[in-house]
């Protein structure tokens, strides 16, 4: 068998001029990160804007599994750590052009009133002798009395040496959970209010909780791709279907995640020099970034301060490399090290196991090794050459955008992306969006065209319960931050399967 994914798939990746395939979620992806979830890049997200096309959105993902109701200390940021999205517009690999790095700091505000609460966050209408305490209906003000524990945050970019805050003179609050709608009676207005712009640059920001976006069968994918229906997994028809899900049930039906969501003038991201075509660079590459001060305390004035350096210990490009392409021994190196340098892990991407898997599994022939189509896929740009059957130079394992493909507005945006038929040049894998299907596309993609031909999929195919108004009705957010209103806490459901309404638990 020829060492591709197939011609059908190579041919699309040219269409859409990149090759970027990803696979899915990063969700407790290894051994430490999996005890640190404030840390936890869970989803990366890239695309150009189909609300402002002039601009594109980056969007980091981190305390993955987030129950809604469970408080009462409810889901926050990492005072501690640093968040980054790293930017590379020259295709050298190294996605240090531009970086915007997110810092949180946690207040505990004053006592309401005649009442103190042991909640951090207060509400109720029954509650009338203190009027402050009807609800918090804003983030600063009259209306936040009741938010007696509240996170603010800074952006500052980053360009070589130069150093640039963001949002001068504004204060930026991240939003909190969705706890209820005693304490929270309107929290779809609470979250516009923590949407923020700086018009010097033309960037917004959005940090706070939202629902999670990402589908998948969980269970079946983990439990060594017990999916719940063989092959052929999906008809035409269900495969072609955007807005159904035929057989699987998706783990994270209504959890939470916490997003970091940062919109850029493309021109602030792109190279401004033009190339010997007279055309501008408009091929990025990007990854998220989370570290934490390396320990080192010291005591001053009778306090501890911790004056280590920063170090990466969670980085997140194309979702789910370090779950199924790099081995157990190695996830915690993998996390910790620079994406420029990944010629270090490129054995796993020459023969990685879960091809082997997927053979042993389903019975269908798989692209024989070296893989060096993954490589080409994973750790280049387009045209860039691989030296042999090795890596070569540059390197570099980075989720791709080009942003010269006009946005698909999300009525018309299809899940599987440049698979789909006709493709949607604008989806995975140019880029990722929050809806595409990156499962089925990375099971096909590392399968190969038996894979291809036969749908192998989780039968998960939309996001099903996405609440909030401005929401399609196959999941999508239309409006920034792009993700849709986080489920409250009160009100918390999950679609398991065997409820009625529900797939079956086969």
């Amino acid at each position: 068998m020829k060492n591709s994914c197939s011609l059908k798939l190579l041919a699309l990746m040219m269409t859409t001029c990149l090759a970027t395939p990803a696979f899915g979620a990063s969700h407790r992806e290894a051994p430490l990160i999996a005890l640190d979830p404030a840390a936890d890049n869970t989803d990366t997200y890239a695309f150009r804007s189909w609300e402002d096309p002039d601009k594109a959105v980056f969007i980091l993902n981190t305390i993955p599994g987030q129950d809604p109701g469970d408080g009462p200390n409810y889901f926050a940021f990492d005072d501690t750590i640093l968040y980054r999205i790293h930017i590379d517009n020259n295709k050298d690999g190294k996605a240090e052009d531009v970086v915007y790095e997110v810092t949180f700091k946690s207040e505990t505000r004053p006592a309401l009133g005649s009442l103190n609460f042991p909640l951090p966050f207060v509400g109720n209408p029954n509650i009338r002798a203190v009027p402050a305490l009807q609800g918090i209906t804003a983030l600063d003000g009259a209306g936040s009395e009741g938010l007696t524990r509240r996170q603010t945050y800074t952006v500052t970019e980053v360009r070589g040496k130069k150093r640039k805050k963001l949002f001068k003179g504004k204060t930026l609050v991240a939003v909190p959970s969705n706890v209820g709608p005693a304490t929270m009676p309107e929290y779809e207005n609470l979250a516009a209010q923590g949407v923020y712009s700086d018009d010097a640059t033309g960037i917004r920001v959005f940090a706070g909780q939202r629902a999670e976006t990402f589908y998948i069968d969980l269970g079946a994918v983990f439990d060594t791709v017990n999916l719940r229906r063989p092959v052929p997994a999906l008809t035409k028809a269900e495969d072609a279907n955007d807005a159904n899900n035929p057989f699987g049930v998706n783990r994270f039906s209504g959890f939470n995640i916490n997003s970091i969501v940062i919109e850029v003038p493309i021109s602030r991201v792109t190279v401004d020099k033009q190339s010997a075509d007279n055309t501008v660079n408009s091929q990025i590459g990007m990854y998220a970034s989370t570290s934490r001060k390396k320990v080192k305390i010291l005591r001053r004035n009778g306090k501890s301060v911790n004056i280590g350096q920063f170090v990466q210990i969670s980085r997140l490009a194309n979702p789910l490399v370090n779950e199924l392409i790099i081995n157990t021994p190695t996830k915690d190196k993998w996390n910790a090290s620079e994406p420029e340098d990944e010629a270090q892990f490129q054995e796993f991407f020459k023969a990685p196991t879960l091809a082997t898997a997927l053979n042993l599994i389903f019975g269908l022939p798989v692209p024989a090794t070296p893989r060096t189509d993954l490589m080409m896929v994973f750790l280049k740009y387009p045209g860039q050459p691989l030296d042999g059957s090795n890596c070569g130079s540059p390197c570099s394992e980075l989720l791709r955008l080009d942003l010269s493909v006009s946005p698909t507005s999300p009525e018309h945006q299809k899940r599987l992306g440049g698979l789909a038929s006709p493709p949607d040049p604008a989806g995975f894998p140019n880029g990722r969006r929050p809806n595409d299907d990156v499962t089925d596309i990375a099971t096909r993609v590392v399968g190969g065209q038996a894979f291809i031909d036969n749908r192998v999929g989780d039968g998960v195919n939309f996001l099903e319960d996405a609440p909030g108004s401005n929401v399609t009705a196959n999941g999508i957010a239309t409006q920034f931050p792009f993700l849709p209103t986080p489920h409250d806490g009160r009100n918390r459901r999950h679609i398991d399967c065997g409820e009625i309404g529900a797939n079956s638990c086969n």
